[in-house]
């Protein structure tokens, strides 16, 4: 990870960690480092954060100012910046969005000409220009200024996009959704209405300070409280920029990325359509996903946390599924990032095909009980190498032996150190994940 950019683009508190100077000079170096020999031209999307309105206009005055033309897809979803920026013959494409953190923060992701997270050694020059390491950049004069161009029609070619990918109607399905006061609000909705379904929707109302507050795919137990009381056949929340998905079945117990990556690779393997009979996960899935695949013959692989890394490995490797158990699902054929709408779309067409109601496909695994829990920290690398804490982590995973596992790892995104156990029983989880957190207060790495 760079100074600025993690492992999902720059992101932090606005205007006090991310800054419109910031967003600006992004512009500026992109419009240059894209137009050095004709014409950049640049999309831009955004979230429905207040501080999206104030980046969106930084970042274009940054990249016209460089004489690029910066395309306006307003609000929308990441996954549709990826899709126009790689179908319709972009140099690169922004989105203005911190994913699923509180409104008060926002980040800028850079998507490359081809639709997938822009490459580290380009973030690594951003990041060089912002701090003053590289000489000023020439402003562009007269006719060679760029334009600013509204592209609304990028986002509703998506919406048609999604709605071609559907095997058959939803006709008769009663499905909810939690749009999350974000990027959903404008898409989902016309979607599944155009398929045909029954829709139900909750939180499609942003204001700017509304998205993600107790709602969407991190507060997912909103929406299995709607499943239930308007007993739905099955519901799908989504979080602020919509590239994740978690669904609830139709007796309201939730189906996170680990079960969907599952239930939509057994059914893709018994169609020919999973490549190496292979689902790319992270270190952060759970054990029983691992023991259901090992039961039908479904082959996995194991990265590290963040979709940039499951889609490496998926190109590397030729592979058709991949994802995260927070909800990040790509589909290669269909999509170079996670697609929160994509995949729910996905999870429905093995529904319909197989006729089964989404807590019969994901009976056959049965999740260990797991713990997460996120430790505010001065320094993350200074606290995960901590000997002590070292020596907890060593002292939990030898008590646990093949009956569960520890992880302890950094954010990419904020200060935090994430203790995470899985174990036979929550008593357990709860247990080994205190006590390594009592290590790192210990030793004094921790704050707030």
């Amino acid at each position: 990870m760079g100074k600025y950019f993690g492992t999902d683009g720059f992101r932090g508190e606005a205007n006090a960690v991310l800054t419109v100077e910031h967003a600006f000079k992004v512009g500026r170096f992109l419009g240059w480092y894209y137009g050095q020999n004709h014409k950049a031209k640049v999309v831009i999307g955004k979230d429905t954060r207040r501080s999206s309105y104030m980046f969106e206009y930084a970042l274009a005055a940054g990249i016209t100012a460089s004489g690029a033309n910066a395309y306006l897809l307003h609000v929308t979803t990441t996954p549709s910046v990826s899709y126009v920026t790689r179908t319709e013959d972009f140099d690169c494409g922004i989105m203005i969005s911190a994913s699923h953190n509180p409104f008060y923060d926002n980040g800028i992701k850079i998507i490359s000409g081809k639709g997938h997270k822009i490459e580290a050694d380009v973030e690594e020059k951003i990041e060089a220009y912002i701090d003053g390491e590289i000489d000023e950049l020439p402003l562009a004069k007269r006719e060679n200024i760029g334009r600013t161009v509204d592209y609304a029609a990028g986002r509703n070619r998506y919406i048609g996009y999604l709605i071609s990918l559907a095997t058959r109607s939803f006709e008769d399905m009663r499905v909810g959704l939690d749009c999350s006061n974000g990027s959903a609000f404008a898409i989902a909705k016309s979607v599944y209405d155009a398929l045909g379904a029954k829709t139900y929707v909750i939180n499609c109302e942003p204001d700017g300070t509304n998205i993600n507050a107790d709602c969407g795919s991190t507060h997912i137990e909103v929406l299995q409280k709607y499943v239930k009381e308007k007993k739905l056949d099955v519901g799908f929340a989504y979080d602020g920029d919509a590239d994740r998905c978690i669904a609830v079945d139709e007796n309201g117990n939730v189906v996170d990325g680990d079960l969907i990556l599952y239930i939509c690779g057994k059914y893709m393997k018994e169609n020919g359509r999973l490549n190496g009979d292979t689902i790319v996960t992270t270190i952060m899935s759970n054990l029983g996903l691992y023991k259901a695949c090992d039961k039908v013959g479904l082959k996995y692989e194991k990265t590290a946390v963040g979709d940039k890394y499951v889609y490496e490995n998926m190109v590397r490797n030729n592979f058709s599924l991949g994802g995260e158990q927070s909800g990040h699902i790509i589909f290669s054929k269909h999509a170079t990032t996670g697609d929160g709408i994509l995949t729910s779309l996905m999870v429905m067409e093995v529904m319909l095909e197989k006729k089964l109601s989404l807590a019969k496909l994901a009976e056959p695994v049965k999740i260990y009980p797991q713990l997460l829990k996120n430790v505010r920290v001065a320094d993350k690398k200074t606290a995960r190498e901590n000997a002590e804490v070292t020596k907890a982590v060593d002292a939990v995973a030898k008590a646990l032996g093949d009956d569960g596992r520890i992880l302890v790892r950094e954010s990419g995104t904020e200060p935090v150190i994430r203790v995470m156990v899985e174990a036979a029983t929550d008593e357990l989880c709860e247990k080994y994940v205190g006590q390594v957190i009592d290590v790192i207060k210990a030793e004094g790495l921790m704050v707030g």
